[in-house]
This record gives C-alpha cells, sequence and structure tokens, in this order.
C-alpha cells in the first residue's frame, strides 16, 4: 500500500501535496455561556453606578455636651441599642447642600415659650442656651417650606442634646404641598402606638447626642418637610436646636 502511495506521488509531479490532517475548531463562546465563575465570558465591564459616585456628607456637629454612653433604657420607651461607636460617613449624590439653611421654620400656630422658630435652621446646633427654641406640652409640629422641589438625601434633626434625653412621637414626613395633603410621605416614625395618628412607627427611639438623628431621604423630591414630636424623657416640652435638610434642587 506504502509503495503505490509513493508510485502515485511519482507521477503527480512536485505540485501535488497530500491533504493535511485538519484541526480541530476551536469551541465558540456564547453570550450567554459562563465560565467555573459564572460570569459572561463575552459580558463587557459593567458601567458603575449612581451609588458609586456618591461622596461623604460633610456633616458639621456641635461639641459633645455630656461624656459617657446612655446605659439605662428608660421606662416605656423603644430606645434602640447604644452602640458607643460614631456614626459611619452617610454618603450622597455629589452637589448636596443644605437645602433648609436659613428658611423660615412654621410651627403650625403654636407660638415658641422659649427662642424663636428662626433658630431651628440657624445653624447654631450647640448645646446651650439661646441655641433651641421649645414649645409647649402636648404633640407638636414644625415645617419646613425649602421653596421648590428638591430630591432630598438625608434630613438631620437635633432636639435637645445637653443630656441624653429621649423624644417621643418623632415623626418626619415630607410633601409637596404646605397642608400635607398632596403626595405625602413618612420618612421616619418611631410612633410605635400611634398616638399622632399618623401611622403605627417601625422605628425605634433613640438618646438624643450631639450627633443628632440621621433620616435618610432616599432621594425623595418633595418641597416641604414636616416634624413632630410629643415631649421627652425629661419633661413634656417639645425642643429643637437645629433641622437641616440635605439635598439638590431639581432641574
Amino acid at each position: 500500500m506504502k509503495a503505490l502511495l509513493a508510485l502515485l506521488l511519482l507521477l503527480a509531479g512536485p505540485g501535488f501535496a497530500a491533504p493535511a490532517k485538519a484541526k480541530p475548531a476551536k469551541p465558540t463562546v456564547s453570550a450567554t455561556t459562563t465560565g467555573d465563575r459564572g460570569v459572561s465570558a463575552s459580558a463587557e465591564t459593567p458601567r458603575s453606578s449612581a451609588a458609586d459616585d456618591r461622596v461623604p456628607l460633610d456633616l458639621k456637629l456641635p461639641k459633645p455636651a455630656f461624656i459617657g454612653t446612655p446605659r439605662n433604657v428608660p421606662a416605656g420607651t423603644t430606645v434602640e441599642k447604644v452602640s458607643g461607636k460614631l456614626r459611619p460617613p452617610f454618603r450622597v449624590p455629589p452637589g448636596t447642600v443644605n437645602l433648609a439653611a436659613g428658611l423660615p421654620a412654621g410651627a403650625g400656630g403654636s407660638e415658641p415659650l422659649v427662642g424663636e422658630a428662626k433658630l431651628i435652621t440657624d445653624g447654631d446646633k450647640e448645646a446651650t442656651d439661646g441655641s433651641y427654641v421649645e414649645f409647649g406640652r402636648g404633640l407638636k409640629s414644625v415645617t419646613i417650606d425649602l421653596g421648590a422641589n428638591g430630591e432630598l438625601a438625608a434630613i438631620l434633626v437635633w432636639h435637645y442634646h445637653g443630656d441624653p434625653r429621649v423624644y417621643h412621637d418623632v415623626v418626619v414626613q415630607v410633601a409637596d404641598d404646605p397642608d400635607f395633603i398632596t403626595n405625602v410621605r413618612t420618612l421616619y416614625n418611631n410612633d410605635a402606638d400611634n398616638t399622632a395618628g399618623l401611622g403605627v412607627g417601625r422605628d425605634r427611639e433613640y438618646f438624643e447626642t450631639y450627633e443628632g438623628r440621621l433620616i435618610d431621604a432616599k432621594l425623595v423630591k418633595a418641597r416641604y418637610v414636616k416634624l413632630w414630636s410629643n415631649g421627652s424623657t425629661a419633661d413634656e416640652m417639645n425642643r429643637y436646636t437645629e433641622v437641616e435638610v440635605y439635598g439638590r434642587p431639581v432641574k
């Protein structure tokens, strides 16, 4: 057989070559094929999400008015466990500012017993006399008109942090109108027994500290911010030292 093949090659001349053995084709990888790590072999590098563009919120905190961490939970409260650690940085979209700075705050017809309503947004957050406004007993609220719709990232409130007291029925809402009828949304509610009549709250009560209470607004769009309280473990009065509303104007 080999001799016959050699004879045929000789007769065919130098221009003839035996067919080369075909190499097996490489398997193709489709867009849905995944490797051993479960990642698409042909997928593009994913683009960064909007959350990746956020930056730490630059907060100017007041001086601590007391030392140590509160340990005794007041009776009849739902106070959350105190970690004893500083609050981690809160990240917000670039260009976020305090939209409430210097704006007038209304108190729903209630006249302050101590101070003036303008103290709520004047930038003074210290736990000193002359830095807070005090309203009377019972359920009270204050409303801030941002002047235009904003994309809200966070709301920060200091009631009174001269001592580690706990304020009751703290509710924070936003809306599109000053009467809170249109598009009302509740961002925070620790009124566990619905005393305020705004719904049963699922959030926990907390000790007032110099860090204030930071509420994630989740980039909700609104013009009006309303904050409720109903006395504290110290007394039946309602105090506000400062409220900051961080966000960006809606274009």
